[in-house]
């Protein structure tokens, strides 16, 4: 993917940052959009210090950083899950400051979330937990009780088990599926959600290495196929290179690289988990 990002724009003791990213102003507006975004939980140093970036539509976007660095605190405070202490963000061009909840709920029914714990349902098929992404379009019972559900949408729950590989396996408990599959399913429950942008944190984090490499491998892979877009942290540095066209590294609470993948240089990259 082509950089139409303008020059480095990050500083660092003063200096700027190769590879770094400014902002740009001028539509079409990003999916994504921060500027000057800050949070602190105590009086310590803050763990998000005017972070700005943005990702533009069809962009897969890896943050990275050492335990610490406020990759997920800056996901959660880009979705409002917890509330940013200042700067603005705007998710789809529109400003998430002022949003009252229904509203807020309505923007964020357009973003597909996987974490690193799955949260599947233990007692519920594979389906039925996919049924659980259509929550924003559908009645309760619809997306809660397969049986309930009808056939169009258990059709579409079904092609989304397919697309990462486990229609086989639809009708198994949640709790009699391995790590690798439980993550599966909930990315086909966030494809479930019809989503433009993916939001992931760690989604391999908890896996063996080969069945890590194979979740996100997938799920690259479908996010490119579909034309979504996709911001992920992650603590592994060959994943964030292999899977994204561009990557951010967080230290302290502030962006200090901003690059496209085939730009970066994972032996240097190491020097911000010393």
């Amino acid at each position: 993917m082509l950089n139409t990002f303008a020059p480095a724009a990050t500083l660092v003791d003063g200096e700027a940052l190769p590879g770094a990213q400014a902002l740009e102003t001028t539509a079409p507006p990003a999916d994504l959009w921060v500027r000057g975004l800050s949070k602190r939980f105590d009086a310590a140093q803050p763990v998000l210090d005017g972070v700005a970036f943005q990702v533009k539509a069809g962009q897969r976007v890896a943050l990275i950083g050492a335990n610490g660095a406020g990759k997920s605190t800056l996901l959660r405070c880009c979705m409002h899950l917890i509330p940013p202490d200042g700067g603005e963000v705007r998710l789809f061009g529109t400003p998430l400051a002022g949003l009252d909840a229904p509203a807020l709920r309505r923007l964020r029914s357009q973003v597909g979330f996987v974490f690193q714990k799955h949260n599947l349902v233990p007692r519920l098929s594979a389906l039925s937990n996919v049924l659980h992404g259509a929550l924003p379009r559908t009645p309760l019972a619809h997306a809660w009780f397969q049986g309930l559900a009808p056939a169009a949408l258990r059709g579409e729950a079904l092609g989304c088990l397919e697309r990462v590989g486990l229609s086989h396996i639809a009708l198994r408990r949640a709790d009699k599926l391995s790590g690798g599959q439980s993550q599966r399913v909930a990315v086909a429950r966030a494809l479930m959600q019809r989503p433009r942008l993916i939001v992931a944190d760690e989604p391999a984090a908890s896996l063996d290495p080969v069945a890590g490499d194979e979740v996100m491998s997938l799920f690259s892979g479908l996010v490119k196929d579909e034309g979504l877009t996709m911001v992920f942290t992650s603590h592994d540095l060959a994943h964030a290179v292999k899977y994204a066209d561009r990557v951010i590294a967080l230290q302290r609470g502030r962006i200090v690289l901003d690059a496209l993948s085939h730009e970066v240089n994972v032996a240097e990259l190491r020097t911000l988990y010393a």
